[in-house]
């Protein structure tokens, strides 16, 4: 399934044999994911999966130095 508009996407990625999945390059655009950032993966069983570049996971705790 592949649904974007200029602010929102819907895109299936499929989990590799390691646990692995690739960001489209939809996300990696609209969120400016570059190759050697951090990304944070953050889960709640009632409601999935986020993923958060880490330097915006700390802005939004309140960290802006990243610590």
């Amino acid at each position: 399934m592949k649904e974007c508009s200029s602010e929102r996407f819907i895109i299936s990625v499929k989990v590799g044999p390691k646990g692995q999945i690739t960001v489209p390059v939809e996300a990696r655009r609209m969120f400016d994911i570059k190759v050697g950032d951090t990304l944070m993966v953050m889960g709640d069983k009632a409601h999935g999966i986020a993923l958060l570049k880490s330097d915006d996971f700390y802005k939004m705790m309140g960290d802006k130095n990243g610590n």
